[in-house]
């Protein structure tokens, strides 16, 4: 007999392993494999930034990923071997978010963490697997697996059949998933060869802070995991120096140049290896049955930590609306609102992140004065304006991310639209987002409620959850009296500023989504 389940999931990376928590969590039935034999050993991706951290609180793992993170306190800037700049950052983003700061946590620590709870859940993530094709049927795909194993002087394989209503590729930049689909992945690659080591160091750069080195087209990244000995070193090199191959490198013949006078002494390297860059964005994120999640939809550089992060919203942001209409609570038309509304954030975050390095690695005059006099001067003086750090905290950690032009987002309250992440304020010694653990719709309302709100949501078995009006309500955007109907993946559907129930009926008649 075909084994069946729900959602197939390709690949246990964080994207991945999000998505079968957040389904398994909704009571959806999830298989998840990934072709690898074991657990990663390597940090890779970093830094877990605030609306990640917001969204994990809904499984209870913000504050195990906060407990055993590091946090990022300044940031440091060196050019042309002399340090430059000191730019406090501890709580940049304080007002904002419960989560106000650019928190490190390796992403080898951080499987560990979703796979273990996913456990818990009972669930297990089938390892030595592939796909190797699918087909789409009415109701279903119909996957081929591989399953392969090296034995002392052989090697094991076999394959089997899987039946799913929907498949997920969650499997990196050379996804599975969209070669089947035969999705194109638009793009380029950098010319500049990039690295990465995670090292044990000492000197007057590893005391805990991150450090930024500028030195002609060549740029160098240290983030520390913790306070004493552990960082990230990341950058491109400039290969018009190099006697080496780059498959050849090591760090040694990188640092001399990269770390010249930061007084860096590397004691040992835990990691190493060099590779190109890439920008990169799939055509379409769905196709049928099939969606495409985190790297097997978009790459990009690694500017602004924004990878990951990015594919931990893709998840979350597929997973209510599977449920939904797994569970019959909506209708199959709900999930074509995942490619525009995640395309078009993805779009953006590669357009945005290829300037950026693009800007970081230019050669020339003027791009090295900007980056070696300019950037060191001019930033630490922006910083001293709130305005300006919490507006780049608010692009960096992604806690600006909207769904406005959404076909799901109706609606304007205060300065708060439909589509809008729900703002957060603090409520005594908690939080309005206190609420979102639960992963269901439910109503805001900051003020009073109107009369038949309380019918209309015991009716649909909708959580109704009433703050008494403060002016820090006000402050964040909130209308008085208005209602906020927010959905299962915390941002705003409606927002109606007249606070009555009959908005919210027709927006769910319109949309097909059934609370009851």
């Amino acid at each position: 007999m075909i084994p069946r389940t729900e959602v197939l999931i390709i690949g246990a990376g964080p994207t991945g392993l999000v998505l079968a928590l957040w389904l398994t969590r909704q009571n959806v039935k999830v298989r998840i494999i990934d072709r690898q034999e074991a657990k990663p050993s390597t940090s890779r991706a970093l830094v877990i930034h605030a609306r990640p951290l917001e969204l994990y609180r809904q499984l209870g793992l913000a504050d195990d990923v906060v407990a055993n993170g590091h946090k990022i306190e300044a940031t440091n800037i060196w050019a042309e071997g002399a340090h430059r700049a000191h730019i406090p950052i501890g709580d940049v983003g304080k007002g904002l978010t419960p989560y106000p700061f650019i928190h490190i946590y390796p992403q080898d620590r951080h499987e560990r963490l979703l796979e273990d709870r996913l456990n818990a859940m009972g669930v297990t993530v089938q390892r030595n697997w592939e796909l190797v094709d699918f087909e789409e049927h009415d109701e279903y795909i119909l996957a081929q697996l591989k399953y392969t194993t090296e034995q002392p002087n052989s090697t094991k394989e076999k394959t089997e059949f899987c039946e799913a209503r929907y498949i997920v590729g969650c499997d990196g930049a050379h996804s599975a998933v969209r070669h089947v689909c035969n999705i194109a992945f638009e793009g380029a690659t950098y010319p500049q060869l990039f690295y990465v080591a995670d090292i044990e160091g000492s000197g007057p750069t590893m005391n805990g802070e991150a450090h930024v080195s500028l030195n002609g087209s060549q740029f160098m990244l240290s983030l520390a995991y913790d306070k004493n000995r552990k960082a990230r070193l990341a950058g491109a090199v400039d290969e018009e120096h190099l006697t080496k191959d780059p498959s050849e490198l090591t760090l040694d013949d990188i640092l001399p140049t990269t770390i010249k006078n930061m007084g860096l002494q590397v004691d040992k390297v835990n990691w190493f290896t060099t590779y190109r860059v890439h920008h990169r964005l799939a055509a379409s994120f769905r196709k049928g049955r099939a969606f495409l999640a985190g790297d097997a939809a978009h790459i990009h550089s690694p500017v602004g930590g924004q990878g990951m992060n990015t594919g931990i919203g893709d998840a979350i942001n597929l997973a209510w609306k599977i449920a939904a209409v797994v569970h019959g609570n909506a209708d199959a038309s709900l999930l074509d609102s995942y490619n525009p509304e995640r395309r078009a954030f993805a779009s953006a975050l590669v357009n945005t992140t290829d300037r950026g390095f693009t800007n970081l690695v230019a050669k020339g005059y003027v791009a090295n004065f900007i980056r070696t006099w300019v950037i060191p001067t001019v930033l630490p003086m922006l910083t001293w304006f709130n305005r300006v750090r919490h507006r780049l905290f608010q692009g960096v950690s992604q806690i600006m991310l909207n769904y406005r032009d959404s076909a799901l987002s109706a609606g304007t309250a205060g300065y708060v639209q439909g589509g809008d992440r729900i703002p957060w304020a603090p409520v005594g010694d908690a939080d309005n987002f206190e609420s979102l653990k639960e992963i269901t719709w439910q109503i805001h309302v900051y003020g009073n409620s109107k009369q038949g709100m309380e019918d209309w949501c015991r009716d649909k078995r909708v959580p109704l959850h009433v703050f008494p009006w403060d002016g820090k309500y006000q402050a964040v955007g909130f209308a008085r009296d208005a209602a906020y109907l927010i959905r299962p993946d915390t941002y705003v559907a409606v927002a109606e500023p007249s606070g009555l129930p009959e908005r919210f009926e027709q927006y769910l008649e319109e949309n097909r989504i059934r609370l009851v």
